[in-house]
């Protein structure tokens, strides 16, 4: 299982990037990050509820009420074009934090980061 910790500081863009293809409410979303992980990360209820009304307070979300299924009200969350602009900057910011760990944490430390070890011209 994946600590806490090792995701700190990316749940937004996972947030973001899952409400990217359809709305969803709270419960759907710890569950959706339950599944996809394979069961590796579970999100604790205080810091989803904590993520999901920052980034609708910055505008990277907006919420709507609706009926569940059953009649119940249920709150949803969607992302909103200034989201969906931040999704973009933090997968961007993914790709060089992972490039950067995996230079790091992967053999080869020799070669400085950024080079593929071959020379250059």
């Amino acid at each position: 299982m994946i600590g806490a910790d090792a995701i700190r500081g990316h749940i937004d863009l996972i947030l973001l990037a899952i409400l990217e293809t359809r709305p969803s409410y709270a419960y759907e979303l710890s569950q959706t990050i339950t599944d996809r992980s394979g069961g590796e990360y579970v999100v604790k209820q205080t810091t989803l509820y904590t993520a999901v009304k920052r980034l609708e307070s910055q505008g990277l979300l907006d919420s709507f009420e609706d009926l569940s299924p059953t009649g119940k009200p249920r709150t949803y969350y969607r992302i909103t074009a200034s989201g969906t602009a931040q999704l973009e900057q933090k997968r961007a910011e993914w790709i060089s934090t992972r490039a950067l760990v995996d230079h790091f944490a992967l053999p080869d430390p020799e070669i400085p980061f950024g080079r593929t070890g071959q020379s250059q011209p």
